[in-house]
């Protein structure tokens, strides 16, 4: 199946333009938070891990290093490219394999995997329906007791992050924001690629609703990166080793308060079938 068959033609471009790789560096707190999340869910390798909309591996390329037999899926080509080409220089741990696919039909047998990976799949698909089919879709992969991991960003991320770098002082943004926090439809229709690309933006309980709807066990909602990535300098304190065990100790104190779940930019739903 095509790129064109599977994403929005803006959300295809926008991928085409802006690198994940370098989008999510080692000291990106949603890198580092998301780590810590699945190392504390994820069951042991050798454990077969499915990463569905895994783009280029930033995710599947340090879990096969890891000792876990793991398969990516992503709608795009160039990613399933990049993922290839980084799994060849890791010859001894390389992925199981990675191929183009869409999270709404996977083209995977039935109880195959010990874990699914939705970190990126509820973002764009808009339409609930759809989201209820990939997250469906996870769980007939899934062996009984498995567990999902599914990634969306928080409705009021871009309010945020409007205010934290100024946007909200720039033409065209407070219409952007207005439909984002009223419908969680996000359209950017200037293309800039900072302010991101169509994009669907959960509600917390909202998150935990259509995980449940899906016949999982939802386990917790966790804020990824809490309050802490509207500060200024929050990769520098990252790369501070005592400063970053500051941070993440923070985080980790509210990671399931529900009052505090929306000012974190993605959240991570965590359910076992």
């Amino acid at each position: 199946m095509g790129d064109h068959q599977q994403l929005d033609p803006e959300i295809a471009a926008h991928y085409a333009s802006v690198s994940e790789q370098q989008r999510l560096g080692p000291w990106s707190l949603e890198r580092v938070r998301t780590w810590e999340l699945l190392g504390r869910q994820l069951p042991p390798p050798p454990a077969v891990v499915l990463d569905i909309g895994g783009a280029a591996g930033v995710y599947a390329l340090p879990l096969a290093a890891q000792g876990y037999e793991v398969h990516l899926v992503d709608p795009l080509a160039l990613h399933i490219r990049q993922a290839l080409e980084a799994s060849s220089q890791q010859p001894a741990t390389p992925l199981a394999s990675a191929s183009v696919g869409d999270a709404r039909q996977l083209d995977w047998p039935d109880a195959s995997v010990d874990a699914a990976l939705l970190l990126g799949p509820l973002y764009h698909l808009t339409g609930r329906g759809d989201r209820l089919r990939a997250l469906t879709e996870a769980r007939r992969v899934l062996r009984p007791g498995g567990v999902l991991a599914a990634a969306a960003i928080s409705r009021f991320a871009s309010t945020l992050d409007g205010l934290l770098r100024s946007y909200v002082d720039e033409p065209g943004f407070e219409a952007i924001v207005e439909r984002d926090v009223r419908e969680g439809q996000h359209r950017n229709p200037t293309g800039r690629p900072e302010w991101f690309t169509t994009a669907y933006f959960h509600l917390p309980d909202e998150l935990g609703r259509e995980v449940g709807e899906a016949d999982f066990r939802l386990d917790a909602v966790f804020a990824v990166e809490g309050p802490a990535w509207m500060l200024p300098d929050i990769q520098q304190r990252l790369a501070d080793r005592a400063r970053r065990g500051r941070v993440l100790a923070a985080i980790r104190r509210v990671e399931t308060e529900p009052s505090l779940l929306g000012a974190s930019s993605h959240l991570l739903a965590i359910a076992h079938r």
